[in-house]
């Protein structure tokens, strides 16, 4: 993970974004951003009534994340953020405004997830909203840059499977530019 570079780690709630975005920012000394905390207060309230978001309540938050990221990566700084990027065309907006964008989807079945997040304290995202979030997700495609990672395993080993998977991701990509 060369200057300038950005990792989004992905996933439904309860998938370990955060834990393991910040772990990864630290293994390879980059910067940890959490994409809730660019949600307007209105998002909140809403998650916090259990109420899913729509597209145009995600809108301004993903352009508002995706600038951060292109604002840091521009100026030469090494970027890791957690923020579900759940569709296609969420994670389509993110590249938009910071292209080579790198995903990595935290992936793990509904049983798992949902004992993780009955096992959470303090978050505004209540379990009962995990069935509408995996119903929602699209997983990468072929044509995006990005790779899965198993959760069922020790965070460490998430972090080091997330960060070898991102090396090889960069190093395929500095092999084969973009034309």
């Amino acid at each position: 993970m060369g200057d300038g570079s950005a990792l989004v780690v992905m996933g439904v709630s309860g998938a370990g974004k955060s834990t393991i975005a910040a772990a990864v920012a630290a293994r390879v000394g980059g910067i940890f951003l959490d994409a809730d905390d660019f949600h307007p207060a209105s998002n909140v309230a809403k998650m916090t009534a259990g109420i899913p978001l729509d597209d145009d309540d995600r809108a301004p938050w993903l352009a508002a994340v995706g600038d951060e990221i292109a604002r840091r990566t521009a100026a030469g700084e090494t970027v890791v953020v957690a923020c579900s990027s759940l569709k296609r065309a969420y994670r389509d907006a993110l590249r938009a405004r910071a292209d080579g964008t790198c995903f990595a989807l935290l992936d793990g079945s509904p049983e798992l997830l949902a004992t993780r997040l009955g096992a959470r304290a303090d978050h505004f995202m209540p379990a009962t909203l995990l069935n509408s979030q995996l119903v929602a997700l699209e997983r990468l495609q072929p044509d995006e840059t990005g790779f899965a990672v198993d959760i069922s395993q020790t965070p460490d080993a998430i972090t080091a499977e997330v960060v070898a998977c991102w090396r090889d991701v960069a190093e395929a990509a500095a092999r084969h530019p973009r034309i």
